[in-house]
């Protein structure tokens, strides 16, 4: 029981004996009163002897003896109990007043758990950073080890496959973004013990103001993860309603603005030693980003010029070698623009072959989802997944996917997705990456919140974790726990 409870539950009790304590005194009161009239009768009553009277009053009067002596009695009472009652709310005060303490002890002893393991995790992955350096400065080849001259056992090395073993993979990929993995792996975790099974593939987002994130790389790698990252050129924390930022126009890339950032970045992967995906500018097929041909004063074709540009600087400095280039626009009958829709709108903006690993998409069950649409695999990514094909013939990666639970529809959507992807006819499809967050975005003048979370219904985690993990699935995924 709370303190609330039981100093309430003691008010309750004290509430109907104060009442019973005033009335004994009322009634004492009203006896004495007439006892005394009695009294005034007997001795004026002429058929009433002095004797008789004086016999009466006596035992009158022994009456409002007893009666005031049962008054003082249950005053006596009355100050006990309440004496009682606040001894007692004074030891519930003490004890809620030191349950309050306790518990703010124990947050505080939990934020400094907390905050010791992850300064532990970061001084691992600086000591994990600097011996990949070391093993990496003569040669891209992996899972090679050196030993120090003293003759001590080093730190096992972070291994990873090589470039051409992870493009060209035997089972595919299962990837998710998380709001702070691979930094910190609680989120990405938590939604993993419900699933079952690990991702292979980590996602996350960078800006073209930050420096190349090594850690983000070797804590991927530590946990048998193919980093992704999708790298955006703009500032990391422009919204996505900012499509106007005139010191990131493709121009200035093409030119040579950002030449010195890119050889340091390209130089930092090459020292880390370790492959990873790059998703450079996605979605640039739409409208909603700076790097759009249509927008923040771009000109046709300078999408490509400007890839191409990354691309030979990374090769000129080495980096070319681990990493998985990965061209992904999103989902054309979403643009909303018939003139966007077609195959040679899309292909004007590939690279070609030379530069780019793999071909992508971004492909969401979005709403609003109308009874009796169809929502299934190929009504998503069906006409994209054409025009990819129609472009290159590389593996495609699902780069970023997702459902909405608007319309209650999302768990049947995830068993088609899953069915999709095992049909023959998608076995290019080299895997997917999960947006697995919950957002809220404004959009159409109205302020909405879509769910993509894998585990945002029970049904819908269900669908998943059948699709993933049930029988005949292409995956093979390290389980939970082991």
């Amino acid at each position: 029981m709370s303190t609330r409870s039981a100093v309430e539950g003691t008010g309750a009790w004290w509430a109907p004996s104060r009442g019973r304590a005033r009335g004994a005194v009322v009634g004492a009161l009203a006896l004495v009163a007439a006892l005394v009239a009695t009294s005034v009768v007997v001795w004026t009553s002429p058929t009433t002897s002095p004797v008789t009277g004086i016999t009466r009053v006596a035992e009158a009067i022994a009456d409002q003896q007893r009666i005031l002596d049962e008054r003082n009695l249950l005053l006596d009472q009355v100050v006990d109990l309440k004496d009682r009652l606040a001894a007692t709310q004074d030891r519930l005060d003490d004890r809620a007043a030191q349950l309050d303490h306790a518990e703010q002890e124990l947050a505080e002893a939990t934020a400094q758990l907390a905050s010791a393991q992850e300064r532990i995790a970061n001084l691992e992955q600086e000591l994990a950073v600097s011996q990949a350096r070391a093993a990496s400065s003569a040669t891209p080849s992996r899972g090679t080890e050196t030993r120090p001259s003293g003759g001590a056992a080093p730190a096992p090395a972070i291994t990873a496959p090589s470039k051409a073993q992870l493009v060209a993979p035997t089972n595919p990929y299962y990837g998710m973004y998380t709001e702070q993995s691979p930094f910190n792996w609680a989120g990405l975790d938590a939604t993993s013990a419900k699933v079952g099974a690990l991702p292979n593939v980590a996602g996350y987002f960078g800006g073209w103001d930050e420096p190349f994130r090594s850690d983000a790389v070797t804590r991927s790698w530590q946990r048998g993860m193919l980093p992704l990252l999708t790298w955006e050129s703009r500032p990391i924390d422009d919204g996505n309603d900012v499509v106007d930022a005139p010191d990131y126009a493709l121009s200035r890339i093409i030119g040579g603005s950002f030449d010195d950032y890119l050889r340091q970045y390209a130089r930092d992967v090459v020292a880390t030693g370790l492959p990873l995906a790059i998703r450079l500018d996605h979605e640039m097929n739409g409208t909603w980003y700076p790097w759009s041909e249509s927008a923040n004063g771009n000109s046709r074709g300078e999408f490509v010029q400007m890839w191409r540009h990354v691309h030979d600087v990374f090769e000129q400095e080495g980096a070319n070698a681990y990493v998985i280039w990965v061209w992904a626009p999103n989902r054309i009958d979403s643009l909303g623009n018939p003139d966007r829709m077609t195959l040679d709108y899309l292909r004007a903006l590939y690279p070609g072959d030379d530069y780019v690993d793999w071909t992508g998409m971004s492909g969401y069950l979005r709403p609003p989802v109308v009874a009796g649409d169809d929502v299934g695999f190929d009504a998503t990514f069906g006409r994209t997944l054409e025009q990819l094909r129609a472009i290159s013939g590389k593996r495609i990666l699902l780069a970023e996917v997702g459902a909405t639970e608007d319309g209650g529809r999302k768990a049947q959507w995830v068993r088609s997705f899953f069915d999709g992807l095992e049909a023959p006819a998608n076995r290019d499809i080299v895997g997917f990456v999960w947006f697995s967050m919950a957002v809220t975005s404004y959009t159409q003048g109205e302020i909405t919140t879509n769910d993509w979370r894998i585990d945002s219904r029970q049904d819908s985690l269900d669908a998943f974790r059948d699709g993933l993990l049930g029988e005949g699935t292409r995956f093979s995924l390290t389980p939970t726990g082991s």
